[in-house]
């Protein structure tokens, strides 16, 4: 072993580890622009928990952070159940705007949003969320970023508003596949 110099060496390390090694990096990445995330708050007590989800007054939603956001009009709140394991990906609105609000109420949803809007100064920035039933947050999403999830283990039970309501007659759910942005979004962490 070779002495490490006072405040400045490290571990001498055999050379097939040290070649293997590699370092996370914990750098601030850019975002996706127009995305963010809001924590919720939830008031436990030992019968159970309380959590808002939206105030909304005259059709609009109020944001429940000190910054605000963007304006949006409640038109439908949906429901969806994500079994273990289900990847949903990817899909965006192209035809009309539908911006949305994921709040992920049980379970825990791994997810990816792509910058696909043309002349976006975050084209092409893919950006990760981990939304759990734990630790609730709104997740707002706007039109024209790709996005897809994968549930973890025990599924997920996602709550979501949107500011357009679906048509059947001219859905406006465009669906890219599952891989398409690289099916390494999508594997297990196992370090």
């Amino acid at each position: 072993m070779t002495p490490r110099d006072e405040g400045t060496g490290g571990a001498a390390l055999l050379p097939e580890v040290a070649r293997s090694l590699v370092f996370q990096d914990y750098r601030t990445r850019p975002g996706v622009a127009g995305v963010f995330q809001v924590r919720l708050e939830k008031h436990r007590a030992l019968e159970g928990w309380f959590m808002e989800f939206l105030r909304v007054t005259g059709g609009r939603l109020e944001w429940p952070s000190p910054r605000g956001g963007p304006p949006f009009e409640v038109r439908q709140v949906s429901l969806s159940l994500a079994a273990p394991g289900r990847i949903n990906a990817f899909h965006l609105h192209p035809k009309r705007v539908q911006d949305e609000v994921w709040c992920v109420v049980r379970g825990t949803l791994l997810v990816w949003l792509v910058d696909v809007r043309e002349g976006s100064a975050s084209a092409g920035v893919k950006q990760r969320f981990v939304l759990s039933g734990e630790e609730p947050a709104l997740l707002y999403i706007p039109t024209g970023v790709a996005h897809g999830y994968r549930a973890g283990p025990d599924g997920a039970l996602l709550l979501y508003a949107m500011n357009s309501q679906f048509d059947p007659t001219d859905p406006n759910e465009g669906r890219l596949p599952w891989d398409y942005f690289g099916e390494e979004l999508w594997a297990d962490d196992r370090g």
